[in-house]
């Protein structure tokens, strides 16, 4: 997982360089040490994810393909049958979440009659700090992120298992390790119980997420790492569709 963020990472910053840019420059950029940086960029060429030209690395021709309106459609089809694979795997409802031009936005749900996903009664969007996908990306962002995303949906209690203020919240935030999974009990929804596993691909926040019954809460952890689990088997797909 950690080889894949770093290559998305990479792909991210030769995206933002018309004319290309030396590995030395992409490393620093990126934050990676330079053998590092030099091996994914070498394996990103082979694959023809970049192409180097005198010392410059430009993205690919594969790159490219991947931000045609087919390929966009491809992705998304790729990721709507991932998450009803590791539905039926797991029996549970999945989400999958991004935090994008400072918003909360729920990209996919997959559920089925006898395990329903969870009613957004109150948005989503506006109330990040009560649900799992919510805490979870908000824990992806840096400080100055999430204090503007609270100033603009500020705290409210909307269950008696409420976070009660920005404060306690953003405490809540810093303890969070950065790849440990979140878990919310009936914070949003009454009878409800839910896991959100942090997926950072370069720049991008994302999440899946499953929730269960508030009665069979003692499945949410080994449902959660069974989702740890395949998501460890999938992730380089899976990455490819959410960063490009």
């Amino acid at each position: 997982m950690g080889s894949v963020q770093r290559a998305m990472r990479l792909l991210e910053s030769v995206a933002d360089h018309e004319h290309g840019a030396p590995a030395k420059q992409l490393a620093r950029e990126t934050g990676l040490a330079l053998p590092t940086a030099y091996h994914l960029l070498r394996t990103l060429v082979h694959e023809g994810y970049l192409r180097r030209d005198k010392g410059l690395f430009f993205l690919g021709e594969a790159a490219v393909r991947l931000s045609s309106s087919g390929a966009q459609e491809k992705r998304r089809s790729t990721v709507v049958d991932t998450l009803a694979h590791w539905r039926d795997a797991i029996g549970v409802p999945v989400y999958y979440a991004m935090y994008r031009d400072g918003e909360i936005e729920v990209m996919c749900v997959s559920d089925t009659p006898g395990n329903p996903a969870v009613e957004e009664w109150a948005d989503f969007r506006e109330t990040a700090h009560a649900h799992a996908i919510g805490q979870c990306l908000l824990a992806q962002l840096d400080e100055n992120a999430r204090r503007d995303h609270l100033d603009r949906h500020p705290v409210r209690s909307i269950t008696p298992y409420t976070v009660r203020d920005s404060h306690t919240l953003l405490r809540r935030l810093e303890r969070m390790r950065r790849a440990d999974p979140v878990t919310e009990r009936q914070e949003y929804a009454l009878g409800t119980v839910c896991a959100a596993i942090p997926i950072t691909v370069g720049t991008t926040a994302a999440t899946m997420a499953i929730s269960l019954p508030a009665h069979q809460a003692d499945r949410l952890p080994a449902a959660t790492r069974e989702l740890q689990s395949v998501m460890g088997r999938l992730l380089g797909s899976l990455a490819i569709s959410i960063s490009i």
